[in-house]
Order: structure tokens, then C-alpha cells, then sequence
């Protein structure tokens, strides 16, 4: 139990990425982005660009330092040695947390290094994104481009001329007015209607209880949980595909939107018309992208949906446990807005969880009983 309360406690400490703002704004320019929900942008980035499961990993983890640092934004000045030391001193402060929080805290210091292959792939999609977040805006803000402008040519994205000129050169493109083409501008197109997921509110609320949670950065924290969760995991499981699906669960939610699972009494959450519109809205995202591709995301998204192989077992577990860790923590939340009885919670949520996850669903049940006490 000690374990699980270690892991619990990093995933809960993780929440606070979530209020971290960063420079870039969302692509309809409503408010600041945040560290969290530009975590899970990047990782759906390399998941589209065809990045391995470590690479994934080391993007879900590389911005957890700024819950002590804060976000350093490329185009101002800092000290470059004291910014280091500082990350360096909150990697080790929040990797210590867990048991075997040194593997964490050496797959963060390779990214920081970027030199091994998947660090410079997940550095590459790390400095492409703020790229697109700008350029592929319906009104780009005039700053925001001349920040790009200057990072494309003499800033650290100067590099990915040789690293990835196609890229590259549908940046120049959007900056000159042109439309980039082909299948780079189709992922492209998916990925600039991703962000939309970042303003697509949920009815758990952060665990300090500031506010909702949107399903962006939930995906990211579910991504999280599987990575910190993989010894809950039956041995058949493959952590680097549960990732993958999650980074993608809820992407119909931008046309779907979320329904809370206690709604309604329940009856909302799988209701036919819900299922149909969900179903709509993954033709209609994942054919946003080269066939092929499309395809196999689609594919990943329904094996998660049906919720018969290992894998979609237990990210649907994580996906239970993550809301119920959330309201632990923040006091209750979303249970006591839809006044949730503990019988209602297990048939809701306390099965699925137990499904994949038994020994998650033991140490969240005896944490949650006492919000249920008469």
C-alpha cells in the first residue's frame, strides 16, 4: 500500500503542471496554454509523426519541472546555468517521490541531454509544436509570429532545417501566406484541430480545487498514470500502447463533447445517441489524415472503446482511476456535485477499475470511503 500511495501522491503532485501558462495561447487565442495540455499536444505530435513509446515517455515527463520553475519562454533572456540547476534540483525533488523514480529521472536527464535518437525525435517535436501552435492560428497573434520568425531563423528551432526540412519549409510556407501541401499539411491540419480538445471542459475539477479540468490535460495525466501505474499492469500489457491510446481516448470529446460519467444518474455516459456521435466524430478527426494513418489511430481509438484486449483493459482502468484520485484530492468534487452514493461509484467506476486494476481500485476505495460516510 505504500507503494501505491507514493505513486498516488506523484500523479497528485503532477496535477499542478496544469496551472503552469505558458507564452503560446491556445489557436483561437481564448487564453494562455499550459504545460500540461502542450505535454499531451507535443506527445500527440510524436505519436502522428511516428515516435517511439521511450520518446513518448520522455515528452509526457520533460515539462514536470516547471511545476517548481516555471515556464522560461524562448524569447526572453535567462541564465541559462541557473535555469539548469534549477531543473535539475526539481527533477530530483519530484522523481524521489517514487519507488523506482530513478528510471523517471534518467529518461527526463536524456531528454535534457538530447543526444541519445529518441531524445533529439521528442526535442524535435518539443520545438516544432510552439511552431504550428502560432503559425496555424486563424489570426496569428503579430508578436507570437515575430518570435517564430526569429526562432526559425537564428533560435533554437534554426537546427531543424537539417533535422526535418519539410517541416521546416510548411512554417516558411504558413509565413509567407501559402498553404503548406501534401501529407505533412494534412497531419498538420489533424493536429491544429486537436487543440480544440484543450477547451473542452470536464466535470472533475484539478486537485487543488481551482477549477475543471479540461480533456487535453487529462489525456496527458492519464498517459502519466500509465507510465507511473505500469507495475499495476498484468504482464500481457503493453504500457507503450495503453499511452498511445490515451493520448488519443478522448479526442472525439471535440465534437462530442464530454459527458460526465455520473450524470443523469448514470444513464447518460453510454447512451446510443452519445455512442453515435462519439463514433461521427472519430470519422471525421481521424479522416482528417493520410489514409493509412488515419486508419491506425482510428484503430487504436476503437480497440479502447471496446475494451477487450489487455492494453484497453487497463487504460480504461486508468481512465476510471484518474477522476477518482481527483476527487480525493480536491475534497470530494464532482460527488458531491451529482451526489453520488459510494454503491453508484463502484458500479460506475469501482468495476472497471477492478477489471484491469485491482490492487488501484483496493487503495482508492478505502481512500474514497470516507467522503461517503452518512
Amino acid at each position: 500500500m505504500a507503494d501505491l500511495a507514493a505513486r498516488f501522491a506523484f500523479l497528485t503532485e503532477a496535477d499542478r503542471l496544469k496551472s503552469v501558462s505558458r507564452a503560446n495561447v491556445l489557436m483561437d487565442l481564448s487564453r494562455p496554454e499550459n504545460s500540461a495540455e502542450h505535454s499531451w499536444h507535443v506527445a500527440l505530435y510524436a505519436l502522428v509523426f511516428g515516435a517511439s513509446d521511450r520518446a513518448i515517455a520522455m515528452i509526457l515527463l520533460h515539462d514536470l519541472v516547471e511545476i517548481d520553475t516555471g515556464d522560461h519562454p524562448i524569447h526572453l533572456a535567462h541564465d541559462a546555468a541557473a535555469v539548469e540547476a534549477a531543473e535539475l534540483a526539481a527533477a530530483r525533488r519530484l522523481f524521489a517521490m517514487l519507488p523506482d523514480g530513478a528510471r523517471l529521472l534518467a529518461l527526463w536527464q536524456e531528454f535534457e541531454a538530447g543526444e541519445t535518437a529518441d531524445a533529439r525525435i521528442a526535442k524535435r517535436m518539443d520545438h516544432i509544436q510552439p511552431l504550428f501552435q502560432v503559425l496555424g492560428a486563424s489570426e496569428p497573434l503579430a508578436d507570437h509570429v515575430q518570435i517564430v520568425r526569429d526562432n526559425m531563423h537564428s533560435g533554437r528551432a534554426r537546427r531543424l532545417w537539417t533535422e526535418w526540412p519539410e517541416a521546416m519549409e510548411a512554417a516558411q510556407a504558413l509565413l509567407d501566406g501559402r498553404a503548406p501541401q501534401g501529407d505533412l499539411a494534412r497531419c498538420l491540419a489533424f493536429l491544429a484541430e486537436a487543440d480544440r480538445l484543450k477547451s473542452v471542459w470536464r466535470a472533475s475539477l484539478l486537485c487543488d480545487g481551482s477549477r475543471r479540468e479540461n480533456s487535453a490535460e487529462h489525456s496527458w495525466h492519464l498517459a502519466l498514470y500509465a507510465l507511473v501505474m505500469a507495475p499495476q499492469a498484468e504482464p500481457e500489457v503493453d504500457i507503450g500502447r495503453v499511452i498511445r491510446m490515451l493520448i488519443l481516448h478522448d479526442l472525439v470529446e471535440i465534437d462530442a463533447g464530454d459527458v460526465p460519467i455520473h450524470a443523469q444518474n448514470g444513464d447518460a455516459h453510454h447512451g446510443a445517441a452519445q455512442l453515435a456521435a462519439e463514433e461521427a466524430a472519430a470519422d471525421r478527426l481521424f479522416g482528417l489524415l493520410p489514409a493509412p494513418l488515419g486508419a491506425e489511430l482510428r484503430a487504436l481509438w476503437s480497440e479502447f472503446e471496446a475494451n477487450e484486449t489487455p492494453a484497453a483493459v487497463f487504460a480504461k482502468s486508468l481512465d476510471r482511476a484518474q477522476p477518482v484520485m481527483q476527487n480525493i484530492a480536491c475534497g470530494g468534487g464532482s460527488w458531491m456535485e451529482y451526489s453520488v452514493t459510494y454503491e453508484q461509484l463502484v458500479e460506475r467506476v469501482g468495476i472497471r477499475i477492478q477489471r484491469g486494476a485491482p490492487g488501484l481500485w483496493t487503495w482508492l476505495s478505502e481512500s474514497a470511503r470516507v467522503y461517503f460516510r452518512s
